[in-house]
């Protein structure tokens, strides 16, 4: 759950990119990281192993501060192997957001079935189901990439498009889930009576520091 001190105007959230093994969660962590102007982000921090699998878990910091508000946010990816799946569990708790990165080979939709089958189920087991959601099929560069028409929602209302590597469809997507997750909690929490923003205002805030020409991309 968010973090909000409303008597330090500050709102700290979390985000979990979840996935199947290699679809590019840790790929959308480092095109982020480099989008976010440098003194508004932390150290990226990635632990691979030599088959460049997360091994446990990647985190991107991001913070800045307004007149009105400060804001953090702690950007997360998960290992995609079942055998994980404690790490999995661990980094998923108290999430505000999920992005499902979905791989759009062929080969991998079955993967894509099992992660989605696999989150839903965590996110029960943490009472979390309300948390938003944002899909993303990502490597839309493949040659034999699975079309958009046929692309699985998940049963969501829409979904984004991207080539991580290139650093294509990586923003919209973060915005996507932010602004989501702004939204949930603004029904929760009444954020913006209390910190005296609105959701536009809090968006055009955040592309100021990150990716700022881009986010609407």
């Amino acid at each position: 759950m968010a973090l909000v001190d409303f008597a330090e105007r500050q709102l700290t959230l979390k985000l979990v990119y979840y996935g199947p093994p290699l679809s590019g969660k840790t790929s959308n962590l480092r095109a982020l990281y480099t989008k976010v102007d440098t003194l508004n982000r932390g150290r990226l921090m990635t632990l691979d192993t030599r088959d460049d699998r997360t091994l446990f878990f990647d985190l991107l910091p991001i913070f800045f501060r307004t007149s009105s508000f400060s804001f953090r946010i702690k950007v997360y990816t998960v290992p995609g192997q079942p055998v994980h799946e404690a790490t999995r569990r661990v980094v998923l708790a108290g999430t505000d957001g999920v992005v499902f990165v979905a791989d759009s080979s062929p080969d991998q939709q079955d993967a894509n079935r099992l992660a989605w089958q696999n989150l839903v189920a965590n996110l029960h087991a943490f009472a979390l189901d309300r948390v938003p959601i944002v899909v993303q099929y990502n490597k839309r560069d493949l040659p034999d990439a699975i079309p958009a028409d046929e692309c699985d929602k998940f049963g969501q209302p829409s979904m984004t498009l991207a080539c991580a590597k290139a650093g294509e469809g990586v923003l919209p997507t973060f915005f996507a889930l932010v602004e989501r997750a702004w939204a949930h909690l603004e029904r929760d929490l009444q954020l913006g009576a209390k910190l005296g923003i609105d959701a536009q205002t809090f968006r055009k805030q955040l592309a100021e520091h990150v990716g700022a020409t881009e986010a609407n991309g």
